[in-house]
């Protein structure tokens, strides 16, 4: 089974080059971050053409996630992190599909720092941290899949120099990510490729270019997936085509 994340940055202004992605990749899973879109804008039509069903939580220009499945129907376990009544920003999607939980996440950016857009992403990551917890006590196949929004290391990025200030980078930031990984979660991409230069994020075409990236966008398993995992990678080409995201799509595959 091939499960993918991948932060589009607009569904729409993106479309032809995710519906080049999933015609050529072909992952069972589909994670998708800043669908950027809300209502009858979402191209539910065209996904489906691909082949794909689709759970979506949309918001107008800003956020959202999407989860697409091929060959199943993705059920929808929830819509929202719990912890907080309040935020109706669109990060977090749960389903159960092909036997396995599967959580698409758009952690917050956080910028700029400090803030109360710091502030913001602090807590979320607690209540993310939380409520994986209590997936990891549930004792279910589970892979949370997204755009992070956190360096982990300064091995997972080109030069950490300039960017010591930015909210991805920060200590409080790094700190919740390994707290969430010392619940048990596994890094996919740094289980396999423990010490290479990996990165899914580029801000610009110049960056990707002479490969000044980040590595932002992770598959995190739950131990009992590890035994199952035969493979990770990055799809750089997709991030090198005509109007793509400033994302590369990143995969896993598990044996069944």
């Amino acid at each position: 089974m091939k499960i993918a994340t991948f932060n589009v940055n607009g569904i729409n202004g993106r479309l032809p080059r995710l519906l080049e992605w999933l015609d050529e990749s072909r992952p069972d899973v589909a994670c998708l971050q800043e669908i950027k879109t809300s209502g009858s804008r979402f191209p539910t039509t065209a996904i489906e053409a691909a082949g794909y069903q689709v759970l979506w939580k949309g918001q107008p220009s800003h956020h959202g996630v999407a989860i697409l499945a091929r060959d199943a129907a993705p059920r929808e376990r929830r819509r929202s992190l719990p912890g907080d009544d309040s935020d109706e920003q669109a990060r977090y999607l749960e389903a159960d599909v092909h036997g396995i939980t599967v959580a698409c996440v758009y952690l917050p950016n956080g910028n700029p720092q400090p803030g109360p857009k710091f502030d913001y992403k602090l807590a979320w990551f607690e209540r993310l941290i939380v409520h994986a917890g209590r997936l990891l006590d549930s004792g279910a196949p589970v892979v949370l899949a997204g755009d992070f929004n956190v360096v982990p290391t300064n091995a997972d990025i080109y030069n950490w120099w300039p960017w010591q200030f930015d909210a991805v980078l920060q200590p409080q930031t790094r700190t919740a990510y390994r707290r969430l990984l010392a619940q048990g979660w596994v890094d996919a991409t740094r289980h396999l490729y423990p010490a290479e230069r990996i990165y899914t994020f580029w801000v610009n075409d110049a960056a990707f270019r002479r490969n000044a990236g980040f590595r932002m966008d992770f598959l995190l398993l739950s131990p009992s997936l590890l035994p199952r995992l035969i493979g990770t990678g990055v799809e750089l080409e997709h991030r090198g085509r005509e109007k793509p995201s400033d994302h590369a799509p990143v995969w896993i595959t598990l044996a069944s």
